[in-house]
C-alpha cells in the first residue's frame, strides 16, 4: 500500500505526540518549544494530534493487510 500525504502527515503528528508524552517525564514540552509558547497554536496542534491518532488507528488494519 502506498501512503498518501495525509497518511504521512498523520503518522508524523502521532510521532510528535508520542515524543511529547515521553519527554513530559523530564518536564519538557516539545510542542511548546517548537511553537514558542503560543497557546492557540499549541491547542490546534494538540487537536490535530488527537485527530491524527484516530486516523492512524483506522489506518493500521489497512497497513497490516498490505492493501
Amino acid at each position: 500500500m502506498k501512503l498518501t500525504w495525509l497518511d504521512i502527515t498523520a503518522l508524523v503528528l502521532v510521532i510528535v505526540g508520542g515524543l511529547n508524552w515521553g519527554l513530559a517525564v523530564f518536564d519538557f514540552n516539545l510542542v511548546n518549544q517548537l511553537l514558542g509558547g503560543v497557546p492557540t497554536l499549541e491547542t490546534i496542534v494538540y487537536g490535530a494530534v488527537g485527530v491524527a491518532a484516530i486516523y492512524v488507528a483506522m489506518l493500521v488494519p489497512k497497513l497490516s493487510k498490505g492493501q
